[in-house]
């Protein structure tokens, strides 16, 4: 327990002293947690909401079991909820990341090297989740999470 108050006390001199407000990296990774897991969660509701059935097609085709449709749920609601809690953040992150690399090689291959109507990238959003799932991944979850940052999933 001294060990723990010493790290959280260290930890706010060091903010205190080193920067201020601008420099707190645990406010920067529990923004970038609820930013990607958050918005990832609309897309798993959505999909709760009105059915993944093309999602299993899209598997057939690929010669993909349709079991894997299972994954879909997981990635897309409980993920992003673990990852925004910071609990679980790592291995949450990186099933974000593994679901959207899947999406993207399923639906959107494509549109790898396409430029969409207003010029930007046509795979953003999935760019945008894949990559913000690896900085999570690699991050971590910060003190400002149910884990408080402590321990190697976290």
């Amino acid at each position: 327990m001294a060990a723990l108050f010493k790290r959280n006390y260290s930890a706010r001199r060091e903010f205190s002293s080193s920067g201020g407000f601008l420099r707190n990296d645990d406010l920067g990774k529990l923004l970038l947690r609820l930013s990607v897991g958050g918005l990832m969660l609309f897309h798993g509701i959505h999909k709760l909401i009105h059915g993944y059935g093309f999602i299993v097609s899209k598997l057939k085709a690929a010669g993909l079991p349709e079991l894997l449709v299972a994954g879909v749920p997981i990635g897309e609601v409980v993920a992003p909820l673990l990852v925004m809690v910071g609990l679980y953040t790592r291995p949450a992150a990186l099933t974000e990341a593994i679901l959207m690399a899947m999406a993207i090689w399923l639906v959107h291959m494509g549109d790898l090297v396409s430029l969409d109507s207003n010029g930007g990238y046509a795979l953003e959003l999935q760019a945008f989740y894949f990559f913000g799932s690896l900085a999570v991944l690699f991050l971590g979850a910060g003190r400002y999470s149910i884990s408080g940052g402590i321990g190697k999933w976290n």
